[in-house]
């Protein structure tokens, strides 16, 4: 048994443990200029732009602000996303590589002229990030992508040593990049859009969009309340209106894992991460009167792949063989949405539906995305010009890689979709012990079952209510998970993430 198993019998992120503004359920029909579904980190600077600029704003969240994927990710600010600029050159030209790294470093320079001109104290600090190889065949990887940075004019060079007790191969860093932590950030940034005029309404979940022929779209809540609008910004993480564009089938979801150990000793500084498998990644955050280790990796596809409890195990290995530390204070996973082509969906939701505005497929690169595509939906907006529409749009299709990831993808769905019916399953509730869950047999058909401490058992239908896959118990957090799409479920079936908008069934609850 791990030393830190039993720290957190849930998951617990540092970066919750601040104070954040309560705000009420709409609960009544509400008409505004621009409607926005997620108070995320797209959704808040969207907010701000649009607030300061004197349109009619109204967020509404399904459950609290800021407790979505930007509050449970590792907040590195850089335009560094893996050993990614030389396949930007390869599928899209070296003109569209260079927008994607500007549209980015414009996020980073976002951030820190906020947190200078409105004085938000978020433990802002610039750091050099780099990413590293321990293989041969990565640091050939490194060196194609130095070259890539020499092409595009990115500030980097490369290294072959960094300050850990890691054998490396070889290493590229990039400079004058920067960390934060992102809520006490955005905090400060939704305050500012609220004195402008925000409205903010938590508790309420967008279920449906209705598009009307007068240009007004409708968002349908599922708590009754209509919100009439001239446009609709979705940022909650998967698209909740999926119909016309299909995402599910466009993007595959991915969970990673992070734990926080107090660190006694000085940090090196930097970011850094590995180009290898399994993914590591390595940074700080000041943290009382001393300093937080963050480490993370350990990225799957989510409802696949081995126990999810080991890969905190693996993490908690790393940090003992690294960094002679075991016991942590925070563990925490996020879930991220990955295109076909690497590169996000932001934009109209189709070409023909102008009004609504979607912005999701992050790549786990959501604190310099988001803030870019807060931006860029803002521009569509305020019609502004601006030259990232294209290389971001929805609408684009490239058949190079696309085409061979959209059969790969959709292969990958349908094995599981199979797999998940036709699985034999031995286990039986009775067998359960306290805090234990599992596919179970109950009255001859497959279920799912959760006993809590105190004995009370809980039973779902593993059918998730998007497509019909079966979902996979989530030991780390206690949820039901869809390796087909992504959805995930609470133990007694409530939903935790989308695509799927209905619950699972439940069977039995006592």
């Amino acid at each position: 048994m791990s030393s830190s198993e039993n720290v957190h019998k849930f998951p617990k992120t540092y970066w919750r443990e601040i104070e954040l503004p309560v705000f009420k359920k709409l609960t009544e029909d509400l008409s505004v200029d621009v409607a926005i579904v997620g108070a995320g980190i797209t959704g808040i600077t969207a907010a701000y732009l649009l607030s300061k600029a004197g349109v009619k704003v109204a967020i509404i969240e399904a459950g609290g602000v800021l407790n979505g994927t930007t509050g449970h990710t590792t907040a590195k600010v850089t335009a560094q996303h893996g050993l990614l600029y030389d396949e930007l050159i390869n599928h899209f030209g070296e003109e569209k590589a260079k927008l994607y790294y500007e549209s980015q470093t414009n996020a980073i320079s976002f951030i820190q002229n906020m947190v200078k001109e409105k004085g938000i104290d978020c433990d802002f600090s610039n750091q050099d990030a780099y990413i590293y190889a321990t293989t041969d065949e990565y640091a050939r990887n490194i060196e194609t992508e130095s070259s890539a940075y020499q092409t595009l004019g990115i500030d980097g060079r490369l290294k072959d040593t960094i300050p850990f007790n890691i054998q490396i191969k070889a290493a590229l860093m990039m400079a004058n990049q920067a960390q934060f932590h992102p809520l006490k950030f955005l905090k400060g940034l939704l305050d500012e859009a609220v004195n402008a005029g925000c409205q903010v309404y938590e508790n309420t979940t967008a279920i449906d969009l209705e598009e009307e022929e007068t240009n007004h779209p409708k968002v349908v809540t599922k708590e009754g309340p209509i919100v009439t609008c001239n446009h609709v910004i979705i940022a909650s993480h998967f698209p909740f209106y999926d119909k016309p564009g299909l995402y599910f089938a466009r993007m595959y979801a991915e969970r990673s894992y992070a734990i926080g150990i107090k660190l006694e000793k000085e940090y090196p500084g930097g970011m850094y991460i590995s180009a290898d498998n399994p993914t590591r990644s390595i940074r700080y955050t000041p943290f009382n009167d001393g300093r937080l280790l963050i480490l993370g990796g350990e990225n799957h596809k989510t409802g696949q792949g081995m126990d999810t409890l080991k890969h905190y195990y693996a993490l908690e290995e790393f940090a003992q063989e690294v960094f002679d530390l075991s016991e942590y204070t925070y563990r925490w996973s996020a879930q991220d949405l990955v295109s076909l082509d690497k590169v996000p969906y932001i934009g109209p939701i189709t070409q023909r539906k102008e009004r609504v505005l979607v912005a999701t497929g992050y790549k786990k690169w959501g604190m310099t995305t988001g803030i870019a595509a807060g931006h860029l939906v803002s521009d569509y907006i305020l019609e502004r010009d601006t030259p990232y529409k294209e290389l971001y749009s929805p609408s684009r299709f490239d058949a190079d890689p696309d085409l061979r990831t959209v059969v790969t993808t959709n292969a990958d769905v349908a094995k599981h979709l199979l797999k998940g019916k036709l699985e034999f399953v031995p286990k039986d509730p009775g067998d359960l012990q306290a805090g234990e869950g599992s596919v179970v047999m109950h009255n001859g058909k497959r279920a799912g079952a959760y006993k809590d401490e105190n004995g009370k058992l809980y039973i779902v239908d593993t059918t998730c209510t998007h497509l019909g896959c079966e979902c996979e118990w989530n030991h780390a957090e206690k949820t039901w998970d869809c390796p087909c799409h992504g959805s995930r479920f609470s133990y007694s079936g409530d939903i935790v993430e989308g695509p799927a908008l209905k619950s699972l069934k439940k069977v039995l609850n006592e």
